[in-house]
């Protein structure tokens, strides 16, 4: 079989990268359309407009905070009534999502600049679509990756810590649903298998966060940047976004998506309903103990959810997960690359089980 490996042209990386935005979107063109998330347009663009005007014209647009087909719709007609030669964005996620399809459609280079390390979104070519009221509705594969990733690690250090484990437990699930891709045959997002440097890169990054997550929160609560903080964040950016795309997708990302059914999930970030995804995928798949309890302690230790209780669940009618069992085996999800029986009933279960094994180990804490 062939395999794909994609990657971003250009990736840059570390305290201070920001300002070299200027000088690397004169790579990419002379009138950019920067796209910003409403608080790096308040707190970050001020001192960095000098330089970029150097790069060339520049449009500044405030995203609309959801990834909708009407929001990309409206940023596109912004660029071509600009006549933007370059789509950037600077910003969480979403912001980086509808700036790679806004690009897409318009046939122009785009340049990304996350200001925190929460997705693994901004190396990739994916492009997740929710609906206005924060609900995932699908995922739309766009034709190239992004021309340049540029993250300033000072600025990740300064946001919320809880941004930084958000995106450990995105990519906490990249080597176990790679590995899913690995054992099946599984297509990743070139629908081709994934190559021998995507599955390394994504056991690396399940490494990283394993041996190097606890003390990068450490140094992001204290906002500060160190070696195990540059450490985690290339693995939530760089190796989980390679990792993902290159190695394919399995289980957690399903369940991710199957949650969004419930409102009361839709104030927990991506990476820590990933994260509750990836207990639920130990149990679907089986894994031993030894494994459970490694993952169990890792996200004890980062704040990602372990419980119901956690998720804002507490109470959850099995009619509820139901629906969420469904949702995550619809036609087209990538759960269905798992080297298992998969059925909504069979999501169900796992969910339950995570959940136990999850309360349970909490009411050992306490009781030690």
């Amino acid at each position: 079989m062939i395999s794909t490996t994609l990657f971003p042209g250009r990736y840059v990386q570390g305290a201070g990268a920001l300002s070299r935005l200027g000088a690397e979107l004169s790579r990419l063109g002379k009138r950019h359309l920067l796209i910003c998330s409403p608080s790096p347009l308040e707190r970050l663009l001020p001192p960095l407009l000098p330089s970029l005007e150097q790069a060339g014209a520049v449009r500044v647009e405030r995203f609309g905070r959801e990834c909708t087909d009407a929001e990309i719709e409206r940023l596109l007609a912004v660029a071509k009534d600009f006549g933007a030669d370059c789509i950037a964005a600077l910003g969480g996620g979403k912001t980086l999502d509808a700036a790679k399809a806004v690009a897409a459609r318009a046939g122009l280079p785009v340049a990304v600049a996350p200001t925190i390390a929460s997705t693994d979104a901004p190396c990739s070519s994916v492009c997740v679509i929710y609906t206005a009221q924060g609900v995932f509705e699908r995922v739309d594969l766009l034709p190239r990756n992004p021309d340049l990733v540029l993250v300033d690690t000072a600025v990740a250090a300064q946001a919320p810590a809880r941004f930084l484990a958000s995106g450990m437990g995105d990519a906490l699930a990249t080597w176990f649903e790679a590995e899913s891709c690995r054992v099946s045959r599984g297509k990743n997002i070139a629908g081709d298998v994934g190559s021998m440097t995507a599955h390394a890169l994504a056991r690396l990054c399940y490494e990283t966060i394993r041996d190097w997550g606890v003390a990068a929160l450490t140094a992001c609560e204290a906002r500060v940047v160190t070696p195990a903080l540059e450490r985690v964040v290339e693995a939530n950016t760089l190796l989980s976004g390679l990792g993902f795309e290159s190695g394919g997708l399995g289980a957690a990302h399903s369940i991710h998506n199957g949650l969004t059914a419930l409102p009361a999930v839709h104030a927990l970030y991506h990476g820590e309903k990933v994260a509750f995804g990836v207990l639920a995928q130990l149990f679907l798949t089986d894994k031993p103990l030894a494994l459970m309890d490694e993952v169990y302690e890792l996200c004890a230790a980062l704040g990602l959810p372990t419980t119901f209780a956690d998720l804002g669940l507490a109470g959850v009618s099995d009619a509820e997960l139901l629906l969420v069992g469904e949702k995550s085996c619809a036609e087209g999800e990538s759960i269905h690359n798992e080297p298992a029986d998969i059925s909504p009933l069979l999501v169900l279960a796992a969910l339950k089980a995570a959940d136990a094994e999850g309360r349970r180990r909490k009411q050992a804490r306490a009781k030690a």
